[in-house]
């Protein structure tokens, strides 16, 4: 089985199971993907939305239950919670929506909301509805970006097998600058 045959087979589970956690290099994969002919744009974003918004609304239940516990642990990011947690307060649509945006808040987001006590009856649509937006963007971002590495796509093995020559030449210098190293140095005593 080739690397295609893989992708289309498992693919849409991939992109469900890996945007639960990290979302945006493998929302972006998917939308390559579509680009390829191996997945189908409209399902690539249904998918990576499923699984941004499980993987939120999970967060967002541990939050819930156990945001107090969990933000004492960042003692020396108190005043930034505090804002956050302030910001929650003033425009909780425009946070739950837009978290998914903010460098740094994917996954303490969620928690943060959760912690709030923002209500399950308005964090989940808009969770759903962040999880959407953020889906068709990324995806179509990839999508895009297919074009510009297609051409290194079909080129794909000669590339690898270049990698894997210049990691096994730098390892053999740095390996042999390391032994010659070692073999000058004087014993302790």
């Amino acid at each position: 089985m080739d690397i295609n045959s893989l992708i289309t087979h498992y693919g849409y589970a991939a992109l469900i199971i890996g945007s639960m956690a990290e979302g945006e290099t493998i929302t972006l994969l998917g939308g390559v993907a579509a680009h390829q002919g191996l997945l189908k744009f409209p399902l690539v974003v249904l998918s990576v939305a499923l699984g941004g918004m499980i993987g939120d609304q999970v967060l967002y239940l541990l939050g819930r239950r156990y945001g107090g516990k969990i933000l004492r642990r960042f003692s020396r990011h108190r005043a930034k919670i505090h804002l956050a947690q302030k910001m929650i307060q003033r425009r909780p649509y425009l946070f739950v929506i837009g978290s998914r945006f903010i460098y740094g808040f994917r996954i303490i987001g969620p928690l943060l909301i959760g912690a709030s006590h923002l209500p399950p009856k308005i964090f989940l649509p808009l969770n759903i509805l962040g999880a959407m937006i953020w889906a068709l963007l990324f995806t179509t971002l990839g999508y895009i970006g297919g074009e510009v590495i297609a051409p290194w796509l079909h080129s794909f093995d000669q590339h690898i097998k270049h990698v894997i020559w210049l990691a096994l030449v730098v390892g053999l210098v740095f390996g042999a600058r390391w032994w010659l190293k070692r073999r000058n140095k004087p014993d302790a005593p």
